[in-house]
């Protein structure tokens, strides 16, 4: 077979307008920032690089670390790269030819990327520059072009990489002025910790130089709300590496917001005729064999220990717990909806490297909860399950979403009258709650199709939380019966669903969405009195358990230092409301009251001010 070039990427050409557009400048630019590295240091080897959400990266194997020198000289390279405007040229390849080039100019990386391609998929790379070039000769030249003396031009490059694409037409379609290259992070070659450790160099790429400065601008202001740090400055939490990474040590102030979601969260599902469940934080292997689990997840699942000559398995998932409970007897139609609900902590091995504050964790807690119900019954349940994760996602002060409609992947289990009465209710479902959607065909899970649900921070940023999913696996696994009407035995419908996702994660995006500044009802400490001296703290302590006893969160603050002091150390540690109590105050039994949204509120009673606290909770506001 001959190669064929396409000069300019006919097939890949794009308008202005293409929606992928971004997607493309970015993969493009992972290629751009690559060649520009083996430009700089030829001795370097590459290996993949892809666009990510906001940007892209490309992994590199090189002796020596990049210096944040090194990172300013790979962009000024780029950007003249850009400039040169090169066109990027498709070529497919046969297989053969592609590796005698790929051994000569050695490559082992692009090598194993190679022999990786099924043989019936055709194979291609992309050219940026001349498609001709003259390959090196000897491992002492491994790039696909000179490197410029110190002071001189540099020449026409001509560089390419095994890629399916796709990308933009020419380099200058990038604008120089709206990319630029961000961090160095280590990175194992195909994330295996036995393989060799890379350098992964990220970067950003936008359309305009505004789209940019407003990137950067969120970045700052996400590194400003970053869960790990206001958790360590507010002392609500920490990750001790003496127990192991990916583990969460909550602190009494984090550990009582937790309390508090977990109360709202159990008096929520009651109310909408939830039962709770507790189980066990372990169970046979067996289990998790009938269930599946074992067989797809057993990666992310710690090792098994063995208890009187039997393997047990700390749980990976909820799920079969609730299934055994229903199995336990026999139920009636009359009995079903079974709505089931359980905070239930769960154990899966994660990599280090990938272990991020309370973003990605090896224990967690799950708000699952299950729906045993008539295949009659799905459409209504799934609608009451929209109606109040909408009621406790707007009550935690997130009010947009993103929803997706995933449908039946191409390998997966159950009848097909089953997935068209599943999808059916989930779509009816949605359009009776009026929620837009996207759908995402193929996207669903083995066992059943699903809606996920992201919300939208206060900065814009999405985070996936809520998902309910249809499954017909768990039942035909564990033979799950009821009693119809007829007298019959009957397969139940199950429904999986999850609103905060993991308490863990929810509780870090809440963190970030307000930068630590809770609402009041949230708040781990609502007041703190600061007594201006010694003779007024028998005073403050009088209010302090008057307020107490009404439920509210007081505390004192028992420093001693001066009064200005303490105000500022309340304001770092976000406190909602502020009261000085000084000699006035004592004398006129009032407070000296300020809050952090509205300012000063002068000298109130301690009833005024407690109902003022009270109309803000009830409200689930600020004072």
């Amino acid at each position: 077979m001959v190669s064929q070039l396409s000069r300019p990427s006919s097939g890949d050409r794009i308008a202005p307008s293409d929606p992928q557009r971004l997607l493309r400048l970015r993969h493009t630019c992972a290629h751009v920032m690559a060649m520009a590295v083996q430009r700089l240091f030829p001795q370097t080897r590459v290996t993949i690089g892809p666009w990510t959400e906001t940007g892209f990266y490309y992994d590199f194997d090189r002796a020596d670390p990049f210096t944040p020198d090194d990172l300013s000289r790979i962009e000024a390279e780029m950007r003249q790269i850009i400039r040169a405007n090169l066109p990027i040229i498709r070529e497919t390849v046969e297989r053969d030819e592609l590796r005698a080039a790929i051994v000569q100019l050695h490559e082992p990386y692009k090598l194993e990327i190679l022999d990786g391609i099924p043989a019936a998929e055709p194979i291609t790379r992309y050219y940026i520059g001349c498609p001709d070039p003259v390959l090196p000769q000897g491992p002492e030249s491994p790039s696909l072009f000179d490197i410029p003396a110190p002071g001189e031009p540099a020449p026409v490059a001509c560089w390419w990489d095994l890629c399916a694409g796709p990308h933009l037409n020419t380099t200058g379609e990038i604008h120089p002025d709206a990319m630029v290259l961000e961090s160095v992070a280590g990175a194992y070659w195909r994330g295996d910790e036995t393989k060799p450790q890379l350098q992964r160099i990220y970067g950003t790429a936008w359309e305009t130089p505004e789209q940019l400065q407003a990137y950067l601008q969120q970045k700052e202001e996400a590194k400003r709300r970053d869960h790990r740090k206001l958790g360590q400055e507010l002392d609500l939490f920490s990750i001790q590496e003496d127990a192991g990474g990916g583990l969460v040590f909550w602190h009494p102030k984090g550990a009582r917001m937790r309390l508090l979601i977990e109360d709202y969260w159990r008096s929520a599902h009651l109310a909408a005729g939830y039962e709770l469940l507790y189980t066990p934080h372990i169970a046979n292997l067996d289990l998790w064999k009938t269930s599946g689990h074992f067989e797809f997840y057993r990666d992310n699942m710690f090792d098994q220990m063995e208890i009187e000559a039997q393997q047990y398995q700390l749980r990976p998932m909820n799920c079969p717990f609730h299934v055994l409970t229903y199995q336990h007897q026999l139920h009636s139609y009359r009995e079903l909806p079974l709505r089931w609900a359980e905070l239930g902590t769960v154990y899966r091995y994660e990599r280090s490297g990938v272990l991020h504050g309370l973003m990605r964790v090896r224990g967690f807690t799950q708000d699952d909860a299950h729906v045993f119900c008539l295949p009659e019954q799905v459409s209504d349940e799934i609608l009451a399950v929209l109606d109040l994760t909408e009621q406790i996602l707007s009550d935690f002060g997130f009010a947009e979403y993103e929803v997706n409609l995933s449908t039946r992947p191409a390998k997966s289990v159950g009848a097909d009258a089953m997935w068209e009465l599943a999808t059916n209710a989930l779509r009816q479902a949605l359009d009776r709650k009026g929620w837009a959607y996207v759908t995402d065909e193929g996207g669903g899970a083995f066992y059943g199709p699903k809606i996920d649900i992201k919300i939208r921070d206060a900065i814009g940023r999405l985070w996936q939380c809520s998902t309910i999913q249809v499954d017909f696996n768990l039942p035909e696994r564990f033979d799950l019966q009821y009693v119809a009407a007829d007298g019959s035995r009957q397969r139940p419908i199950m429904i999986h669903r999850a609103i905060f996702g993991s308490l863990e994660r929810f509780f870090g995006i809440l963190v970030e969405n307000y930068a630590g500044d809770f609402p009041l009802w949230l708040a781990p400490v609502q007041l703190r009195l600061l007594p201006v001296s010694d003779d007024q703290r028998d005073y403050a302590n009088g209010v302090a358990h008057t307020l107490k006893q009404s439920g509210f969160r007081v505390e004192i603050d028992a420093s001693g230092d001066r009064l200005g002091k303490q105000i500022r150390t309340a304001e770092l540690a976000k406190i909602p409301v502020v009261a000085v109590v000084g000699k006035r105050e004592v004398e006129q039994q009032t407070l000296s009251v300020r809050t952090r949204q509205s300012g000063d509120l002068g000298a109130l009673t301690v009833a005024e001010m407690q109902g003022r606290m009270e109309e803000a909770i009830a409200e689930r506001g600020r004072v």
